[in-house]
């Protein structure tokens, strides 16, 4: 199957997971790495990038 490099971006871009509860967020990177963001469920701001495999 062929990857899409717009379904890609739409996908994956932006995208983190909570490390403790796997909830999705969708914000830009830079946030992340200066612990401005939370997870919306548990509260916790450990994130990990989704895989694109």
């Amino acid at each position: 199957m062929a990857k899409i490099p717009a379904a890609q971006a739409r996908m994956f871009k932006n995208t983190f997971l909570c490390k403790r509860c796997g909830a999705k967020v969708r914000v830009q990177a830079r946030k992340i790495l200066e612990g401005k963001v939370q997870c919306r469920r548990c509260k916790k701001k450990a994130f990990r990038a989704a895989k694109k495999g």
